[in-house]
């Protein structure tokens, strides 16, 4: 019997993982023992996944950029990225503005409703609140002294650290192309190894995904808030599910034009990676899987994947940004506020540079739109609107920021005659079955 593909199995264990939590909500006591004795599996994974993401980058990086052997190559190459970048943020937020503003979700919410939502999750904002007062009160120059690191080993430690781990391996990368190659030869074999090593380790982890999807979704169920206040934020979820479907068509539409590879050859290549982000609500935690996928499954050369894809998971966040809009939107017209079009502006430049600074992990768009809510003047007790349901939609989120990383890569490829033929053909439209 044929084996089960990698994204099927995990997509068995998230449906697993619903089924059992919703049986486990009917009975006295099922809670806690999904919380006790599921849970903790979902964690392990998790924890295994952000165990390598630092090494994975330090290795695959700086291997990627010293083997492009010309700083030309580098520049080139790194303008290219950071522009992509920045302009399908910009669609993102633009594309939720529009969505929010035609289906204005926020005239749903009633008098009582937001009351309850406020009374029930007032004090879980509170931490978000405090994160984000921190980052406004440092200069307008902060985030380019946060990308340089004091020292290189403090910032290993911590995954919201991902851009100063960047910055080094891009540092270190340069300094093996400027010195001479005999030299240089013995450190390149070194990180060699070690990223054959590390991308060994994401094989035998991934063999543990599904089940540890399962943990994660049965968990997620389990902890829900009740249905009715689900309901009351129906249309502000349908508004953001909208807006980031329209995103991963965007992105299918603009590979296809660009690299002529057919929609199903995209998304088959790039759907374990998808699932897992799903599951995860983390870019840095799929990370691993991502590089996976676009190097042997879409074709991307490794250079380009190793430079472009740790670089995406930590600064573009359409999906991110694309519900920073449609959420601070939702809350003002909850609040019966009136926003202008200079307003909405400013709402996306300051969306587009919170997406850049949000850290790659779960919940950290919730800091970042506390940003947003204070620039556009829109109280910022509204955060407790929409907590309620922010962990599903942070999930679809993630899906869509790491289908944007993808795409960003094939394009980047594509331009410097770095797309080739998959190492691994899974059949489709442009691989036929002979």
């Amino acid at each position: 019997m044929k084996k089960l593909a990698l994204h099927w199995q995990i997509l068995i264990g998230m449906v697993l993982g619903v089924v059992v939590g919703i049986l486990f909500t009917y009975f006295d006591g099922g809670k806690e023992i999904v919380q006790d004795w599921i849970k903790p599996f979902g964690k392990i994974f998790i924890n295994s996944l952000k165990l390598i993401a630092v090494p994975l980058i330090l290795a695959s990086l700086i291997k990627g950029v010293s083997d492009l052997k010309d700083i030309s190559k580098l520049s080139a190459m790194g303008g290219r990225t950071i522009g992509i970048y920045i302009i399908t943020t910009v669609i993102a937020v633009s594309i939720g503005l529009l969505l929010v503003n035609v289906i204005k979700p926020g005239n749903s919410i009633s008098e009582k409703t937001r009351h309850e939502l406020v009374d029930n999750y007032g004090e879980s904002t509170t931490k978000y609140k405090e994160q984000a007062a921190i980052q406004k009160q440092s200069g307008p120059l902060q985030a380019l002294v946060d990308i340089v690191p004091d020292n290189i080993f403090g910032a290993a430690t911590d995954n919201k650290n991902m851009l100063q781990v960047i910055f080094f391996a891009i540092l270190f990368g340069i300094g093996l192309i400027l010195i001479p190659e005999e030299k240089a030869t013995p450190v390149k074999k070194f990180f060699d190894g070690f990223n054959e090593v590390i991308l060994k380790i994401i094989d035998l982890i991934m063999l543990a995904a599904p089940y540890g999807v399962f943990a994660l979704l049965a968990a997620l169920v389990v902890e829900s808030p009740s249905v009715d206040l689900f309901k009351a934020l129906i249309w502000y979820a349908f508004t953001v599910l909208l807006g980031l479907l329209l995103m991963i068509t965007f992105y299918n539409l603009i590979v296809w034009a660009v690299t002529k590879k057919t929609p199903s050859f995209f998304l088959k290549g790039i759907s374990p990676a998808q699932l897992l982000a799903f599951s995860t609500s983390s870019s840095a935690a799929t990370l691993p899987v991502t590089m996976e996928r676009v190097t042997e499954h879409l074709g991307v050369d490794e250079e380009v994947s190793s430079f472009v894809l740790p670089i995406g998971a930590t600064i573009n966040m359409d999906g991110t940004s694309l519900y920073q809009a449609v959420a601070a939107v939702f809350i003002a017209q909850a609040f019966g506020m009136d926003l202008t079009l200079g307003t909405q502006l400013g709402i996306i430049v300051t969306a587009t540079l919170a997406s850049i600074g949000s850290a790659a992990v779960p919940g950290a768009g919730m800091v970042m739109l506390v940003i947003v809510l204070a620039q556009a003047g829109i109280p910022e007790a509204g955060l407790a609107l929409i907590f309620a349901i922010d962990r599903p939609l942070d999930m679809c989120r993630t899906t869509v920021n790491v289908t944007g990383d993808a795409t960003v890569s094939m394009l980047v490829a594509k331009s410097i005659g770095k797309l080739g033929k998959p190492k691994v053909k899974d059949w489709d439209d442009n691989y036929p079955k002979k």
